[in-house]
């Protein structure tokens, strides 16, 4: 029999400010119990742990965006409760599933830091410049964001109350009201696990004819839209007749016909070279539609700016005045000139918002560490130690837990990293303690941010970390070089993970508040989980390095993996032989100082300005998709329940495109199946065995974008199918 103290709905104030002297009661009260850590929390968890985080990997490794792993993963919670009720089974308890996103979510928190920093390995071939075999490569992929989780975890832990407790109903956090929401209400059915695993089916076949039957590309571009018509006409003249006035007058009346498409497209890429391009990807569109107009917006016009006015500006001044902005330009060609100036305006700008971040945030660090020390010197008997809803792992064993950390770190760097090089120890405890430092430093602001806008600043607080780090360790002596390289890289990796945890944590923590699931369980099960996803989210890093690589500009194929190629850039500017552009930098120190006088996220539109095009446009068509969703007449409550559908759809997008993604990746890297594969690709055999690879290629190129627009409307005409009754909990972020 149910325990009576326990509720099936919130608290009336579980979202507002507590009154004068008024306490928080959870759902399952401090004095009662319930199943939490059970084998089918576990279970699944693990499960779904390994799921997201291959799908997590390999999305922000195309997109350059992370995916939000708990909303799905709580709909798929909800809907295995609803089937084993259905099968006379126990329903699952709300701290139960709680506990499957303690286990399930490290895999977007692992995922999130390593895509950042790690693949540079491969960027800056530090693997062959020091002979790292695949064994010494899986270490320290593996090892640094575990490491970096611990530090995340002891770090946080002190700032919980302040977070959760001291700050109820005074921050929002959205991501985790709508997690919880979901939680709540949903545990009724699993007709929305239902929606999430069919929009999952759509968005794997679809991915399997992108990627796979290749039927249309992943990338619509205006680069392949300039057909010469007239060289063409010519060329097929002069074959036959040989050139001469009357030929000349046929070949322009040859042309006449696509003179407006050729002229127009010609001036648009080789003179002006103003490119648009858009990724076709299920994933891109999911992820529009869940970060919403205002963010995609921002994006997009950070890329505007780099397409459509800094390259066409800058396009027609040669080489000579190109090299003086920024000595590494090799050309004048529009993707050389994004590569090595605007990309690096927006690197400048990510920086200072990273800065910002920081110092808009001294007075929250300061006071989160009053009340974290206070906690600290809370007298052991204390009633809130004796709360199983509101006890933390101790802080002996913690302490215990940052020195086996600490230790860990400093070993590996003296003798895996720095090994051999002048003052190897004194460098070994510079680079600790910029680590430890840094991190302490950093996870503050993480946690503030994930709590107010669900959204953290992790790629400017890394760059801005290798940045700091390069130029302090240079200056303790480290060498310039691929050395040099590698120990910068993985003191950001160490704090890109440690941030990147703490931001999904402090989440979990506050779904654990509502609930009344108890904060030392959740620990414990994100320490635990976070090496089981180190381990996918490596293997899968090398997968993906094996079959697709992430240099577009080696590979046009290539994943873009954006944040691992900024840092490229960073570390090959002050630790390789390239030069630093000082002048691209510091004009993005100025846009990012202008936007944020204007109330612009400086952070959101410096990755605009740094990431491709063909990223950024995608998503903010689902973002417009998503605005239209709710349009229209109809009252709240159904805009409301179309939205939440959306979502759910959207999650299914990205959650198929990702999964099938990595596995025909796997596929490729197998001998036997690379063959099959090859054969299946539509596009290569027609282009390739036409009489018009041009045309047939720019056939194809229209399929590409007829394709995601029908994808477009799926997912509005789905969403808009919903109705009053089953809009729910709100979970637009």
């Amino acid at each position: 029999m149910a325990d009576p103290q326990i509720r099936d709905t919130l608290p009336e104030n579980a979202y507002r400010e507590l009154k004068e002297g008024e306490t928080y009661v959870p759902m399952i009260p401090p004095n009662a119990t319930a199943p939490e850590i059970t084998t089918r929390s576990i279970v699944f968890g693990i499960i779904m742990n390994i799921l997201f985080a291959m799908a997590a990997t390999y999305l922000a490794l195309k997109v350059g965006q992370g995916i939000e792993t708990a909303i799905p993963i709580s709909i798929l919670a909800v809907g295995l409760s609803g089937f084993l009720l259905k099968m006379g089974m126990r329903r699952s308890t709300i701290i139960e599933n709680i506990n499957v996103l303690a286990i399930s979510t490290t895999s977007g928190m692992v995922a999130g830091g390593t895509v950042f920093t790690m693949p540079a390995i491969y960027l800056l071939k530090l693997d062959e410049h020091l002979n790292l075999s695949d064994g010494m490569i899986f270490l320290h992929i593996c090892l640094v964001p575990f490491l970096g989780a611990i530090f995340g975890v002891i770090f946080l832990v002190p700032f919980r109350r302040y977070f959760v407790k001291e700050m109820h109903g005074k921050l929002p956090f959205p991501e985790g009201t709508a997690t919880n929401e979901i939680l709540v209400t949903g545990q009724s059915g699993g007709s929305n696990a239902f929606i999430l695993i069919y929009s999952f089916v759509v968005a794997a076949f679809y991915t399997v004819c992108t990627t796979a039957l290749r039927l249309w590309p992943d990338e619509f571009t205006t680069g392949k839209l300039h057909i010469s018509w007239k060289e063409k006409a010519q060329a097929a003249t002069d074959a036959v007749t040989g050139a001469g006035a009357t030929v000349a007058e046929a070949v322009e009346k040859t042309a006449s016909a696509h003179a407006f498409s050729g002229a127009f497209w010609t001036n648009l890429t080789d003179k002006t070279k103003a490119i648009f391009s858009m990724g076709t990807g299920a994933e891109f569109l999911g992820l529009g539609f869940i970060i919403g107009i205002r963010y995609a917006s921002i994006i997009m016009a950070g890329s505007f700016l780099s397409f459509f006015v800094i390259v066409p500006l800058l396009a027609p001044i040669g080489l000579e005045a190109l090299q003086s902005i920024n000595p590494m330009i090799k050309d004048t060609a529009a993707g050389s000139i994004f590569n090595n100036i605007p990309k690096n305006i927006g690197i400048g700008c990510i920086f200072t918002a990273g800065l910002l971040s920081i110092l808009k945030m001294g007075k929250v660090i300061t006071t989160a560490l009053k009340e974290a020390l206070g906690s600290l010197f809370q007298k052991s008997a204390g009633p809130a130690l004796d709360d199983r809803t509101d006890q933390d792992i101790s802080y002996p064993v913690l302490g215990l837990l940052g020195i086996f950390a600490t230790v860990a770190v400093a070993l590996y760097f003296r003798f895996f990293v720095l090994n051999g090089m002048e003052s190897a120890t004194f460098l070994t405890v510079v680079s600790v303690l910029l680590a430890l430092t840094v991190s302490f430093i950093f996870i503050t602001v993480s946690a503030w941010a994930i709590a107010t806008i669900s959204v953290t600043p992790i790629s400017g607080m890394t760059v801005t970390t290798i940045i700091v780090t390069a130029v302090a360790l240079m200056a303790a002596g480290l060498p310039k070089g691929p050395s040099g390289q590698l120990a910068v890289l993985l003191v950001g990796g160490v704090v890109a993970s440690s941030l990147s945890v703490a931001g999904t944590l402090v989440t979990e923590f506050k779904l654990g508040y509502w609930a009344g699931a108890s904060p030392r369980r959740i620990e414990w099960s994100c320490i635990l989980s976070c090496l089981l996803a180190s381990v996918v989210v490596t293997g899968t890093i090398m997968l993906l390095a094996g079959t697709m690589g992430f240099d577009p500009e080696v590979d046009p194929k290539a994943l873009q993996a954006p944040q691992a190629n900024l840092m490229k850039s960073a570390l090959d500017s002050f630790l390789g032989t390239g030069e630093v552009p000082w002048l691209p930098y510091g004009v993005g120190v100025v846009v990012a100082l202008l936007l944020e006088l204007v109330g612009i996220s400086p952070l959101a539109f410096g990755l605009g300005m740094y990431l491709p095009m063909a990223l950024n446009a995608p998503i903010l068509v689902g973002a417009l998709v998503a605005s239209a969703v709710k349009k229209g007449r109809a009252d709240e409550n159904t805009k409301k329940a179309r939205g939440n559908r959306g979502i759910i759809i959207a999650s299914g997008f990205i959650a198929g495109a990702a999964i099938i993604g990595v596995i025909l990746n796997g596929l490729r890297s197998l001998p036997f199946t690379e063959a099959i594969l090859d054969a299946v690709d539509i596009q290569s055999r027609m282009i390739n065995g036409g009489s018009d690879p041009e045309s047939l290629g720019q056939m194809f190129n229209w399929f590409g974008m007829i394709a995601f627009l029908g994808l477009c409307g799926f997912i509005f005409w789905d969403s808009r199918r919903a109705k009053a009754d089953a809009g729910g909990p709100d979970i637009h972020m």
